[in-house]
């Protein structure tokens, strides 16, 4: 079930295109991409207040389960990206939604989206619904 989010949840990050991301090609090497996808990540844990280390201090892991990019346009060295991550689906799953753009033209590179499930530390066993502590970072009501 998709949820409407309104943007409430998202984070942006601007990085330039370093020379050791390129390919031979001289553009971004395809695989680069998934970590421009952690750094913004990152940033969006880290402003719902629930970064790796406080997922694991709830004693909750959250790997990734799913990843799916969509290549638009090569990055280049020198470019300035602007990334941007947006919590689009949270009851059962935790899904991402991406978008990696020219931060000077807005010309879109790249759409993507990750999903990542709860696995209780303890057990390691998946969760089929969010645990509460997630609801509660995004201040939203646990389900019944």
């Amino acid at each position: 079930m998709r949820k409407k989010t309104e943007a409430r949840w998202f984070a942006e990050v601007e990085m330039q295109v370093q020379f050791f991301d390129l390919d031979p090609m001289e553009i971004v090497w395809h695989g680069n991409y998934v970590k421009y996808l952690e750094v913004v990540r990152c940033a969006l844990l880290d402003k719902i207040g629930y970064n790796y280390v406080e997922m694991k201090a709830s004693g909750y892991a959250w790997p990734i389960v799913d990843m799916q990019l969509r290549y638009a346009a090569p990055a280049t060295f020198g470019q300035v990206l602007r990334l941007r991550a947006e919590i689009v689906e949270w009851e059962n799953r935790l899904k991402i939604d991406y978008l990696i753009s020219d931060a000077a033209s807005g010309r879109r590179l790249n759409k993507a989206s990750t999903v990542q499930v709860a696995v209780d530390m303890a057990t390691r066993e998946m969760c089929f619904v969010s645990p509460a502590v997630l609801f509660a970072k995004l201040g939203v009501p646990a389900p019944c």
